[in-house]
């Protein structure tokens, strides 16, 4: 139906909006610099949502609105906004529950994640286009983690937070790729698929959301609202 990917994007950011208020996690406190990383990370991956629309995938036009911009359906638009925020919710729910240390040992973590960034030029310059892009971006975001302090990626808690970015990506695009709201053209990609999607969606999931915390934290120290964790 026309309203479905509208729906879904109303029922993930459902939850977590009106938790948002609850006292104890009380996430409204930190909405200026959640916005502010969705917001950085929805200009980056809207770009690239744009640049490879009905190349490397396709909008199923019965499951959304009519409506179009930069060649992409008003959900989609939707979809940079309440995803992360959940995620980001999620986050902070965690620092509740799960203790964090900074690891050095993590930086060669880091290090091999930069190292994508070479091989994903060349896998994207052998016709694997979102293979590489998805490489890219791993890239990228190891080297932005690192010029902007915020060292997120030596954090233990982050790696906690991103297995369960990968459990949404699981739900959310098995559920996206299932109906199919999104069609895949498999000459872009490796075309290896767990269940009905992509594995490159599981790095482009994750490679976001990253973008976004990074964005977060960088923003929660220059406004001064870090808490003592």
């Amino acid at each position: 139906m026309k309203f479905e990917y509208l729906l879904f994007n109303l029922i993930v950011i459902a939850g977590p909006l009106a938790y948002s208020f609850e006292k104890t996690i009380n996430f409204r406190q930190y909405w200026r610099e959640a916005f502010g990383g969705i917001l950085g990370s929805l200009a980056v991956y809207v770009l690239w949502d744009s640049a490879v629309t009905n190349r490397h995938w396709y909008f199923n036009a019965p499951y959304m609105l009519d409506f179009r911009l930069l060649k992409l359906p008003l959900e989609e638009w939707l979809f940079f906004v309440t995803v992360p925020y959940a995620c980001l919710f999620v986050r902070e729910v965690l620092t509740l529950v799960v203790k964090n240390q900074t690891i050095r040992g993590l930086e060669w973590v880091r290090a091999g994640m930069f190292a994508l960034l070479p091989i994903g030029i060349l896998v994207f310059q052998s016709g694997k286009e979102y293979t590489g892009l998805v490489l890219i971006a791993f890239g990228a975001i190891a080297f932005l983690d690192r010029q902007l302090r915020t060292h997120t990626l030596l954090q233990t808690r982050t790696y906690v937070f991103l297995a369960s970015v990968i459990g949404f990506t699981f739900v959310f695009n098995m559920y996206l790729t299932a109906r199919p709201l999104l069609i895949y053209a498999a000459n872009y990609q490796l075309d290896f698929r767990i269940i009905t999607i992509p594995i490159e969606d599981f790095g482009y999931g994750l490679t976001h959301i990253a973008l976004c915390n990074i964005l977060y934290e960088y923003l929660k120290l220059r406004m001064g609202s870090a808490q003592q964790e």
